[in-house]
């Protein structure tokens, strides 16, 4: 019975009415401030892995799930070959073989220039097929052969303020020598499209046909490198590992998550620094845990007084304020995950409903890439909320818990009115 004893008395304390009522409302605050804080967490965490897993969606459409690049350059027969070889099209990991075409050129208009990656298309490869579901105007099959047009990520046109059917120059990294002298090699080129995923490709990446690619680079029927497409996107690093250099053991291999690795950093340390701000508010939280603790231990002196003088120790004391601030702190923490999973996985439809009601867009499709907001709720963050705000708060009662297990029993009766 005495070892359950600061768990029954804990408790009780936490149920029983003050004498103080301000002391009740600090408690009451205490647990309000510590849920809020703990749904704010989990909601916007929810919300960023949900732009997280979008944002990788969209960048999987357009980008290749791996490359492969070496010098020399690749032969259309080496291609076929290296296909026999993944087995692409068949029921293992990989599900196309592409040739790559791939080059650094600045594209200018008058006076406004922008580099970007340039990049080689046929309509019938399956990147292709994806990279139609990102059109915002023209298509991907007005890229033919000979006509020497180019395919703009929304950003590179903006920047360069073209629209379809404008001109602009192409100049490659090489140089052609005429009577007149050296010069960088050039070509006039029209855009034939614009496409938006909604991250840095738009601002980045360019198509054109890869048998004018071929031409402006001289290759003739060669190719920089491969393509590989996957069925698991998620599995590449691993396939790589295991099989990249039995099969081209002399080459470059690059998955997609290394190519957008600078991307993919600045949104984890975006998640970091969001998640630091947010705690604030559990700091803030412990603060009150500990202001009502203390209110609790002066309006408990007489009780306290009572149980030393019945035989219980200083430790035995902290123990109940211990479990008093613990049971505020856990009340506010797991009504906090509730309503913070409740809100994080029909964030959507919140959303909806606010927008109805308002008779506004809070994303505008014609402004924003989204018109809802995503969530994702990934258990481990969860768990890394709780396990931190039930830590802050055991920290928030050690204090007010010792100060009480400080109090001589003369003292607190001398006092007591």
């Amino acid at each position: 019975m005495l070892k359950n004893l600061p768990l029954f008395v804990g408790y009780r304390y936490t149920r029983s009415k003050r004498r103080e009522g301000f002391v009740s409302f600090i408690s009451g605050f205490s647990v309000a401030a510590m849920a809020l804080g703990v749904t704010a967490l989990i909601v916007v965490l929810s919300v960023m892995n949900g732009f997280d897993q979008e944002i990788k969606m969209r960048l999987l459409r357009v980008i290749p799930h791996a490359t492969v690049a070496g010098n020399p350059s690749f032969t259309s027969d080496q291609i076929g070959k290296i296909r026999r070889e993944v087995g692409a099209g068949s029921t293992g990991h990989v599900t196309a073989v592409i040739p790559m075409l791939q080059g650094f050129v600045m594209l200018s208009k008058d006076a406004d220039q922008v580099g970007v990656n340039l990049q080689g298309l046929d309509e019938t490869w399956p990147t292709a097929d994806l990279l139609k579901e990102n059109m915002l105007s023209g298509y991907v099959e007005q890229l033919a052969p000979g006509d020497f047009s180019i395919i703009l990520g929304s950003q590179i046109a903006r920047k360069l303020s073209v629209f379809i059917g404008d001109k602009i120059q192409v100049t490659l990294p090489l140089i052609s020598v005429t009577p007149a002298g050296v010069f960088p090699r050039t070509k006039r080129v029209t855009v034939s499209g614009i496409f938006e995923v909604g991250a840095q490709v738009d601002a980045s990446v360019a198509f054109m046909h890869q048998q004018d690619m071929q031409k402006l680079m001289r290759l003739g029927d060669r190719y920089h490198g491969l393509q590989l497409q996957f069925e698991d996107p998620y599995k590449v690093d691993n396939w790589l590992q295991s099989n990249a250099l039995s099969i081209l053991p002399n080459h470059q291999w690059r998955s997609w998550t290394s190519t957008m690795s600078s991307l993919f950093q600045a949104m984890r340390m975006e998640k970091i620094v969001v998640s630091l701000l947010l705690s604030v508010i559990i700091a803030v939280a412990a603060f009150n845990i500990i202001a009502s603790l203390v209110l609790m231990v002066a309006d408990k002196r007489k009780d306290i007084a009572v149980i030393r003088t019945m035989g219980a120790n200083s430790s035995l004391i902290t123990k109940i304020f211990i479990v008093q601030g613990m049971t505020v702190g856990a009340i506010g923490v797991f009504s906090g995950t509730l309503l913070g999973c409740f809100v994080a996985y029909f964030i959507g439809d919140i959303v909806g409903i606010i927008e109805s009601l308002l008779g506004v867009y809070l994303f505008d499709p014609s402004v924003y890439l989204i018109n809802a907001l995503p969530s994702k709720i990934v258990f481990s963050d969860v768990a890394a909320v709780v396990g931190v705000a039930l830590m802050v708060s055991f920290l928030a009662t050690l204090y007010p818990a010792w100060r009480a297990g400080k109090i001589l029993p003369a003292e607190a009766l001398r006092y007591d009115h």
